[in-house]
C-alpha cells in the first residue's frame, strides 16, 4: 500500500501524493489529464528543467481549473516525499536519478524504456549508451497488468511497457500461453499515430510531410523489438522469433496491430480461447467474431480491443489489436499500475469512454 503521505479525503478515500518527472511531452500531459481527474491522486509536483516556473495550465490550457501546479526542476527530496513518482522522460533520464530516489520510500513507475529490457548489454546495444542504473534493472517489474498483476502490486519500481509492445503482447498472449502457434515465425505488422514519436520538432512529423501518407519505418530494427521478444519468450517459455514492422499513420492517436501466427492444431476455437483469457480483464475487450476494430473506437480510453480471425483454407491466425498509444499504450496503463500498487480499484480514474467521432 502507498502510505508515505497518504491521507483520507472528505469522501473517505485514501488519497496519495503523486509526482511526475517530465511533464511537457505527450505522455506527461496525458498523465496530468488522467491524474487530475483521479479520485485518489493528489498531484504534488511536476518537473521540467526547460520550463521551470511556467504554469502547467499556461502550456496546456485544457488543464485550466484542473491543475494549478508550476513546472519545477527535479528535486530528489521533493520527489521522495511523494507516494508514487512517474517518469515521463526520454530514455536515460530515469536511470540517472533512480539509485538515489529509491533510497527513500517513494514507489516509481517509469514510462521510458530504461528498465524494460533485462539484458543490460542488449539495452545498451539498442539505445546506444551505457546503462546508468544496472542494479535496479533486475528489481523492475514489467508493468503489463494482464500478466504481472501480482508482481506489480508489491513492486518498488515498475517499467511501463511501450505502446507497440502492449498491442503485440496482449494480441498474442492467449496463443502463446496455450502453446497454440509456432513461435519461430511470428509477424507483427503495426501502425501508430504520429504522437508516438513524441513532441519534439522533427521534419518527418510535420503535417505536410505525414498527412495523406502512409509509410513503414524501422524495418531493419526498431527499439521495441527486443522488449517484445523478451516478453513473448516469457509467455511461451522458450525463445521466439518475431518479424516486427512499424508504420506511421496520418493520425494523432492510435495503434493498429495486425498479428500473424501459424497454428499448431486445426481444431482450436480461437474466439473462445480469447474470450476466456480476457473475460475478467477490465481493459481488454474481445470483440464478436468477424469484427474489425478501429483506432477511433478506443481514442482517449484505456481500452485495448481485439478481434480474432482465421482466414479460410489455411492454418494462419490473424489477430487485430487496437489501442490509444498514449493511454493503454503509455500513461493510462501506468495509472492502471498505480491503482494496483496502491490497492485502489484498478479502473479508478480510467473510466473514460472512447471519443467518437
Amino acid at each position: 500500500m502507498c502510505n508515505t503521505g497518504a491521507f483520507v479525503s472528505g469522501r473517505g478515500f485514501i488519497v496519495i501524493d503523486v509526482g511526475i518527472v517530465g511533464g511537457t511531452g505527450y505522455t506527461g500531459v496525458e498523465l496530468l489529464r488522467l491524474l487530475s481527474g483521479h479520485p485518489q491522486a493528489n498531484l504534488k509536483v511536476i518537473t521540467s528543467r526547460s520550463e521551470k516556473g511556467v504554469a502547467v495550465a499556461d502550456m496546456y490550457p485544457n488543464l485550466r481549473g484542473h491543475c494549478d501546479l508550476h513546472f519545477s526542476e527535479p528535486d530528489i527530496e521533493q520527489l521522495g516525499a511523494c507516494d508514487i513518482v512517474f517518469f515521463a522522460t526520454p530514455h536515460g533520464v530515469a536511470q540517472a536519478m533512480m539509485s538515489e530516489l529509491m533510497q527513500g520510500s517513494a514507489r516509481i513507475i517509469d514510462l521510458s524504456a530504461d528498465f524494460r529490457i533485462k539484458d543490460i548489454a542488449l539495452w545498451e546495444e539498442w539505445y546506444g549508451q551505457s546503462h546508468g542504473a544496472p542494479d535496479q534493472v533486475a528489481e523492475a517489474v514489467y508493468g503489463l497488468p494482464e500478466i504481472n498483476r501480482a508482481a506489480i502490486a508489491s513492486a518498488r519500481l515498475v517499467a511501463a511497457p511501450g505502446c507497440y509492445p502492449t498491442s503485440v503482447l496482449l494480441g498474442l498472449l492467449p496463443l502463446l500461453e496455450q502453446n497454440l502457434v509456432d513461435v519461430s515465425d511470428l509477424v507483427a505488422n503495426c501502425a501508430s499515430g504520429v504522437s508516438g514519436a513524441g513532441r519534439q520538432a522533427k521534419i518527418d512529423n510535420l503535417f505536410a510531410e505525414m498527412g495523406e501518407s502512409f509509410k513503414a519505418y524501422g524495418v531493419s530494427g526498431h527499439r521495441h523489438l527486443p522488449e517484445i521478444e523478451q516478453e513473448l519468450a516469457l509467455m511461451a517459455g522458450k525463445p521466439v522469433s518475431l518479424t516486427f514492422v512499424p508504420h506511421l499513420l496520418p493520425i494523432v492517436r492510435g495503434i493498429h496491430a495486425t498479428l500473424y501466427a501459424n497454428l499448431l492444431q486445426q481444431d482450436v476455437d480461437l474466439q473462445t480461447v480469447y474470450e476466456t483469457r480476457y473475460a475478467d480483464e477490465p481493459f481488454v475487450d474481445v470483440l464478436p467474431a468477424g469484427s474489425h476494430p478501429q483506432t477511433r473506437t478506443v481514442k482517449g480510453s484505456n481500452m485495448l480491443n481485439l478481434a480474432v480471425h482465421r482466414p479460410p483454407g489455411g492454418n494462419k491466425a490473424v489477430i487485430l489489436s487496437v489501442e490509444d498509444n498514449l493511454v493503454k499504450g503509455a500513461s493510462g496503463q501506468a495509472v492502471q499500475c498505480m491503482n494496483i500498487m496502491c490497492g485502489f480499484e484498478e479502473t479508478a480514474g480510467l473510466q473514460s469512454v472512447g471519443l467518437v467521432p
